[in-house]
């Protein structure tokens, strides 16, 4: 007779609200290894750090564009921000992927990645999936970037509509505004997500409804991660650092925060200031919320609608 594993009735988790380090990739390395192993060191098993963390989220920047123009200035400007993406793999990576598995934990982390295929002209924003034993178990790429951050990043395919097993349940999400996506929600609802990631830069109040709701829709846990960021934050170099005269001192208050698969507010809306969220889930409760409401089963109406998803990847030259 075979040994079966009881499964976790609970976990705990790390949602990091780091401080802004745009255009400075090795430090914000160097903080996503330290508060990792901070967080392990409180117990947490998950870590999730913020959308475009490592490369940065460059609020109020505007490259020099105008339409129908672009700036010498600008063109400057992106060759910074190109310079300071990552490359997956890569030995930024690799370090984070040490650090995860120094810490044990399952590591989420959001890059802007500098794709390599066709000559590293495209960026692209994306969540990387690291296990406890450093092997990167997945990525996913934002499929819409959203408004000016269209002139920045290309838009990933459904190849990467990643969700990964772990002992206390499934994980996965979507980046920011995907969120608002109705079919993408109902594309990760479908891979059974217990712990849903939503890493953001989106500090308005109403995006903690946006959370709530997808809590409620899911009944899963959702995981609500920004970083706390003002202008000083931003290096003095940047040839169009200018455009930032137009916006408060503080770019981002944060807002992170984390809800239960009722709807419950677990933890925050950290807001004002740099930190960590630390929260045991009570991974139990998931089945519980089950009970009335399951969007893909039993509240389902699959004989009248029906999700097709694509997730084969679609090269431009193939």
């Amino acid at each position: 007779m075979t040994n079966q594993r009881t499964p976790p009735t609970s976990v705990r988790i790390a949602v990091v609200q780091a401080p802004g380090r745009p255009f400075q990739r090795d430090a914000a390395v160097d903080i996503v290894v330290e508060e990792t192993a901070s967080a392990a060191a409180e117990g947490a098993k998950l870590v999730l750090f913020p959308e475009a963390y490592v490369g940065g989220y460059p609020w109020g920047l505007a490259f020099g564009t105008a339409v129908g123009g672009r700036s010498e200035a600008g063109r400057r400007t992106w060759e910074r921000y190109w310079a300071s993406a990552v490359e997956v793999p890569g030995p930024e990576v690799d370090r984070m992927a040490e650090a995860a598995k120094a810490a044990g934990v399952y590591l989420c982390v959001g890059i802007v990645e500098r794709d390599t295929t066709y000559g590293g002209g495209t960026l692209f924003c994306t969540i990387l999936y690291i296990g406890p034993d450093g092997t990167l178990l997945g990525k996913h790429r934002k499929l819409k970037p959203t408004a000016a951050e269209r002139l920045i990043w290309g838009e990933g395919d459904g190849s990467t509509l990643t969700a990964v097993e772990t002992p206390f349940g499934t994980v996965g999400g979507l980046i920011c505004w995907e969120n608002y996506m109705p079919l993408a929600r109902m594309a990760m609802y479908g891979k059974g997500v217990d712990l849903y990631l939503a890493p953001t830069a989106d500090a308005r109040g109403r995006w903690q409804s946006t959370l709530q709701h997808i809590a409620l829709e899911g009944r899963c846990f959702v995981l609500g991660c920004n970083q706390y960021v003002h202008r000083d934050m931003v290096p003095e170099g940047i040839e169009t650092r200018d455009e930032l005269e137009a916006w408060p001192e503080t770019l981002c208050v944060g807002g992170s925060a984390v809800y239960g698969p009722l709807g419950e507010l677990l933890a925050g809306p950290l807001e004002g200031e740099a930190g960590t969220l630390v929260v045991d889930i009570d991974l139990t409760a998931i089945p519980r919320s089950r009970f009335d409401f399951d969007v893909t089963g039993h509240y389902a109406r699959p004989d009248v609608f029906r999700l097709i998803v694509d997730e084969t990847e679609h090269p431009s030259v193939g």
